[in-house]
C-alpha cells in the first residue's frame, strides 16, 4: 500500500507528478488548524511552506506522521522538539521554491 501525503501550502505540478509515482497525494490549501489536526491522522508525510504551523497539538493528532517537509528556508513554522519527541523527522528544501 502506498503512502500518504498531504500537502498544504502547494507545490508544482511537476513535484506533484514526481510524488505521485510512489505515494498518494492530496493537495488540501489553506486548511485551518483544526481541520489540519483532524486531517493529519491519514497521512504518513505532509509537505508545506511558510503558511502551515506545525503545532505541538497537530502534530501530536498526527498517529501515523513519519516526515515533516518545509518547502523553502528555514523551519520556523514548525515545532521541531514536539516532532523529534515523537520520533517525526523534520526537513528542509530551501531552494525548492524558488
Amino acid at each position: 500500500m502506498k503512502k500518504k501525503i498531504i500537502v498544504t501550502d502547494g507545490i508544482s505540478e511537476n513535484a506533484k507528478k514526481m510524488l505521485e509515482d510512489k505515494y498518494i497525494v492530496d493537495l488540501k490549501k489553506g486548511l485551518p488548524p483544526e481541520a489540519l489536526k483532524k486531517e493529519i491522522k491519514n497521512y504518513n508525510a505532509i509537505i508545506i511552506r511558510s503558511a502551515t504551523k506545525m503545532t505541538p497539538e497537530i502534530i501530536e493528532a498526527a498517529d501515523k506522521l513519519e516526515v515533516i517537509g518545509r518547502a523553502g528556508v528555514g523551519v520556523d513554522n514548525v515545532d521541531v522538539k514536539a516532532a523529534t519527541k515523537k520520533g517525526v523527522v523534520v526537513v528542509n528544501a530551501p531552494g525548492s521554491n524558488s
